[in-house]
């Protein structure tokens, strides 16, 4: 949600494992995804959906935000990675202004010179890249001096830090904020729980929220309750996060 507006502008695509009747949540099968090759086939499958749902809202007269999508370490190793992507992107028609590819914090450090060439790729092909959990690893500031992203999302870990009479952790997410806007670049907290946060947040101009103080993870069908305000042609089924 948009701090200065206070509208959706923006989600992010979540997977779940359902098996019967439990949901498997992703720290208990993306490790293993990751070390059989499997996630590449996983994250592409979840960006042709996305794209999917995109181009039954655009046919029907809606507006879609841009949902970012996870770009795992394993595309990293591909020089023609982006290929696959921008295959699916023109095989729905969806505006390259709609697409942000998602980067984690985590993932980077001993891979800067491979997220350089695919940020370079990402940029040059129109789309948006964003880097996620900012703030979780131990590299941040080198990453931000030599790489430019466009969005820049603050790992909830600052605010499960910062209680409310933390001064010292509010000085951090306020000057993480101020540099991340010297940089040119858009910022999210992720993680958000409660209405204090969202007017610290609001008075140090940090760009958007997401977390629990908006929504939960929620279907397709919800989300486009959000979103279009339950127009009566909203798309039916799916999830999106």
């Amino acid at each position: 949600m948009a701090l200065k507006s206070n509208r959706i502008v923006g989600a992010e695509a979540l997977v779940r494992w359902e098996k019967g009747s439990s949901m498997i949540m992703p720290d208990e099968f993306m490790p293993l995804f990751e070390r059989n090759g499997f996630i590449i086939k996983l994250d592409l499958y979840v960006f042709e959906r996305v794209c999917g749902w995109m181009r039954e809202w655009l046919d029907l007269g809606e507006r879609p935000v841009p949902i970012s999508v996870n770009l795992s370490r394993a595309h990293l190793d591909d020089d023609e990675f982006l290929g696959a992507y921008i295959a699916i992107q023109k095989k729905y028609e969806i505006p390259k202004e709609l697409v942000e590819l998602e980067l984690t914090e985590t993932l980077l450090a001993d891979n800067m010179k491979n997220v350089e060439k695919a940020l370079e790729k990402i940029h040059h092909a129109g789309y948006l890249c964003s880097l996620d959990d900012f703030g979780s690893g131990y590299s941040s500031l080198n990453i931000l001096k030599d790489i430019h992203f466009d969005i820049l999302k603050l790992d909830k870990g600052f605010f499960k830090a910062a209680g409310p009479e933390d001064e010292n952790g509010k000085a951090i997410i306020e000057a993480v904020v101020r540099m991340a806007k010297k940089l040119k670049m858009y910022t999210v907290a992720e993680g958000v729980e409660t209405e204090a946060q969202i007017n610290f947040l609001r008075a140090i101009q940090c760009d958007a929220v997401q977390g629990y103080a908006i929504s939960r993870p929620v279907g397709k069908s919800s989300f486009e309750q959000m979103v279009f305000g339950g127009r009566r042609d909203a798309a039916r089924g799916g999830a999106v996060r």
